[in-house]
């Protein structure tokens, strides 16, 4: 495997910030041209945010698989893969791509509702909001761990009426690919048993950066949300 010298602390910050900024803006785009339109299955989605992220960054790659789901898909983690699903005209719809950007990761999910449903929208704009209410506890509790910061979501989670979706609320990001940064695979996730500090360095000596997940469901109705990005950095 070929070795390169780890670039400085300040070049890594930026270089994940304008990933994600990157990212940003082609999820914005995707909005723009109407991409997630009903009657469209959820990989005919896929490939047309896959193409359009090489027309508008010559992104040829993604460190994850590309996720679109759609109506009771949303509830499934990403774990899973649902059969694919034709979007109809009341759903609710969700996309986690994580676009590699001159060698670094961005991940970024977003949620779009298809209609009127006030529920579904509720449950669009608890995202964002929630996200937020869990990098303010973050960034107020210098010491915490992946496992703190799990629960304290899944509260935040349940106090807004939903159900949290996800096993685990984020993980590491860096260069591509983050796998490699801490050997303890369960330390490398917000999840229980992730007991040690976020707010530390990997075994390079690098400072760790994580990005926040935020799946929302509501089983009964059988709809669910999805909204990510960075935690430990500002875009």
């Amino acid at each position: 495997m070929t070795t390169t010298t780890p670039a400085p602390e300040d070049e890594r910050a930026r270089s994940l910030i304008v990933a994600e900024q990157k990212a940003i803006r082609l999820f914005g785009e995707v909005t723009r041209r109407g991409l997630i339109e009903a009657g469209a299955t959820e990989k005919q989605v896929s490939d047309r945010v896959r193409d359009l992220g090489a027309e508008m960054f010559g992104t040829d790659k993604h460190w994850h698989k590309r996720v679109v789901r759609s109506g009771p898909n949303t509830l499934e983690p990403y774990t899973e893969n649902p059969p694919d699903r034709t979007i109809e005209a009341d759903d609710i719809v969700f996309l986690d791509f994580g676009p590699i950007f001159s060698e670094w990761e961005a991940d970024v999910g977003r949620t779009y509702v298809l209609g009127g449903d006030p529920v579904k929208a509720r449950l669009r704009d608890d995202l964002p909001r929630i996200f937020e209410a869990g990098k303010e506890h973050f960034e107020s509790h210098p010491e915490i761990s992946g496992e703190e910061l799990y629960r304290h979501v899944c509260g935040l989670a349940a106090d807004a009426g939903w159900e949290f979706g996800g096993k685990h609320s984020g993980h590491l990001v860096g260069e591509f690919p983050h796998e490699w940064i801490d050997g303890e695979k369960i330390e490398s996730y917000l999840t229980p048993g992730s007991t040690h500090p976020m707010r530390r360095t990997d075994p390079s000596g690098r400072r760790c950066h994580w990005i926040l997940e935020i799946h929302l469901v509501d089983r009964e109705r059988g709809i669910g949300g999805f909204f990510e990005q960075l935690l430990t950095l500002d875009s």
